[in-house]
């Protein structure tokens, strides 16, 4: 039966959420006559979506289809429940998310992370811009039938809503999950029902949807789709995907581009690191392998409770860089054979930590050598290429070899900007349906 309840104020906006759901594996179904589906349909499906076709009518009846919908679709089991809105807030949003809250009963509320990031719609300061034009300036203020007159957020809700509504801005978010729960559980304590957000990228969807979920609170997600899907993502299993996926990062870069990526990583999703002491790698054959051993402990030991790992080079900071001068004079070799001890050592690592847990289906590796040594102790084949995530990052499959179908994502150390590896593991963590 289904697990999210997506109620959508027009067709089109509930196909383009369902499209945003299927992506994750769930089975999403819009319905518009529930007369004609039977319950056996119904068992197979993950998502259900029931557009009301109530952005342009009159308050009162947008309402109460609203609220005859909701009635009609809670069931015990459903763990999202969601209002679709317009992307830039045209329509009754305030009337129905009252129609929503009031059928789902008092103790539920309206969770508004109403952007959409990859569609240039974000809130910031609790205004909505639009490509970088406040709201109010864009064509949505000259709606026929709803025009939009503000671009702040909150205003909007609160001129159509009957109860509280509280505006939470960025400055609240930048304190981690746990900070933004309990201002959340305050919010809810002063009587506010619906709460809007400040929403700039996918990681502010992922933080508010990790902040909704440790309140513990009941909740009804109001947004244009990404949010749904986001929190949806955390609460339901598909019904054809039991099991759990995990992803592993490797990265040996040295690059300063790196350093600012992984840090921005470490903060804005929860993941463990475990760094590789990259000296013990070219000390000697048994300290490098004492090396790789304790890392791939690590990594295990830790894995079942944090479904990202990263294992990073220590040389990330400058003050652990290995001199290369002088284990190339201790050794009469060169930096290149240095340099292939060291990714051989991280192939060795990575490899070690598929074998013992199958349940790492995600890989991103930072550098080409890294990223050649690692497919060579994988005895890949190769890699099906099957997208762009940012300019020189490329999303792709491991073809044959023992760890066939592994998705991956690789990408140069020197690319993309501060949020670069955090799109990255985003981008895998939406195809591995996490």
């Amino acid at each position: 039966m289904p697990q999210c309840i997506v109620v959508a104020d027009d067709l089109t906006g509930a196909n383009a959420t369902g499209v945003l759901l299927k992506k994750m594996n769930y089975k999403a179904y819009t319905v518009m006559n529930m007369e004609r589906i039977e319950l056996s349909t119904m068992k197979e499906c993950d998502c259900l979506l029931y557009p009301t076709d109530s952005r342009g009518v009159e308050p009162d009846v947008a309402y109460n289809r609203v609220k005859n919908v909701t009635e009609l679709l809670k069931a015990d089991g459903v763990k999202v429940y969601a209002h679709r809105i317009d992307s830039t807030l045209r329509g009754n949003v305030g009337y129905e998310t009252d129609a929503m809250l009031d059928c789902l009963g008092e103790d539920y509320i309206a969770i508004a992370a109403s952007a959409f990031p990859s569609s240039g719609r974000v809130i910031i300061g609790g205004y909505m811009l639009v490509n970088g034009l406040p709201l109010h300036k864009t064509d949505a203020a000259l709606d026929p039938k709803k025009p939009v007159k503000t671009s702040e957020v909150k205003a909007v809700f609160q001129e159509q809503s009957k109860y509280p509504v509280a505006s939470i801005k960025m400055k609240e978010m930048m304190h981690g999950k746990h900070y933004l729960a309990e201002v959340i559980t305050n919010l809810v304590k002063e009587g506010n029902r619906t709460i809007v957000f400040d929403c700039v990228t996918q990681e502010d969807m992922d933080l508010i949807a990790d902040a909704v979920i440790t309140s513990k609170i009941k909740f009804i997600a109001v947004d244009p789709g990404v949010f749904t899907a986001t929190i949806s993502r955390k609460l339901i299993v598909p019904a054809e995907k039991k099991e759990k996926n995990k992803i592993l990062a490797v990265v040996g870069s040295v690059n300063p581009v790196t350093k600012t990526q992984m840090e921005e990583l470490w903060l804005s999703q929860r993941t463990y690191n475990v760094f590789v002491n990259t000296k013990e790698l070219v000390e000697s054959a048994e300290r490098s392998q004492a090396e790789v051993e304790r890392v791939v402990d690590e990594v295990i030991s830790n894995c079942p409770l944090n479904s990202i790992c990263t294992v990073t080079g220590d040389g990330l900071y400058p003050e652990n860089r290995i001199d290369f001068q002088f284990y190339t004079n201790r050794d009469h070799t060169d930096v290149e054979e240095i340099s292939n001890r060291i990714n051989l050592a991280f192939a060795d690592i990575t490899k070690k930590i598929f074998e013992k847990e199958s349940a790492f289906r995600g890989l991103y590796t930072s550098g080409g050598d890294i990223t050649v040594a690692v497919c060579r102790a994988f005895n890949t084949a190769g890699l099906t290429l099957m997208d762009e995530v940012l300019p020189l990052a490329a999303y792709g499959q491991l073809l044959k070899g023992e760890f066939d179908g592994v998705h991956i994502i690789t990408k140069g150390g020197s690319q993309g900007g501060s949020d670069g590896i955090n799109q990255c593991i985003t981008y895998l963590k939406e195809k591995l349906y996490m």
